[in-house]
């Protein structure tokens, strides 16, 4: 019988990395980039979140997710630009990365806790955007070595 940690360090595959933004200024919209350097202490080179020490230096969606949030709002889709997140990431559940680090591409973070939503979600995605982002607002990490990340990149949890 495997024990509760050997489960959580069980993973079925990698994931992949499926769209990067940055918002060189609060309250501007996410700028999408093909490729992005990660800063070690610091976040998301020329994100306006990037700051030393801070919990919150990068910000992760599950792209699984999106289709779940346009259906709670009886979308079609909603893209990734207005929930506010950094790097959308497919096949792998990010929470499951909760107390660990990870790579992605050349970067090592470190999970620090979940990204909830905030009340901007009403008017990014309408009414109701706040209540179909519960749950669904992914996680949130610190840079522990710098590195480039580009879309396509792949992000698995660290074993070193």
């Amino acid at each position: 019988m495997d024990t509760i940690q050997t489960l959580t360090d069980t993973f079925t595959r990698q994931g992949r990395v499926t769209w990067i933004g940055i918002r060189p200024i609060r309250r501007q919209s996410l700028r999408p980039l093909e490729t992005v350097q990660a800063v070690e202490a610091l976040g998301l080179e020329g994100d306006h979140y990037a700051s030393p020490g801070g919990k919150r230096q990068v910000t992760l969606i599950q792209a699984e997710h999106l289709t779940t949030i346009a259906g709670l709002l009886d979308l079609d889709a909603v893209t990734p630009e207005p929930l506010r997140r950094n790097i959308v990431i497919s096949g792998i559940n990010l929470l499951a990365l909760k107390g660990k680090s990870f790579r992605i591409g050349e970067a090592l973070l470190e999970y620090t806790g979940s990204c909830d939503p905030c009340s901007r979600m009403e008017s990014n995605l309408g009414r109701g955007g706040y209540n179909a982002m519960r749950g669904h607002g992914g996680i949130t990490a610190r840079v522990l070595c710098s590195g480039r990340i580009r879309v396509g990149d792949p992000v698995f949890a660290n074993t070193d």
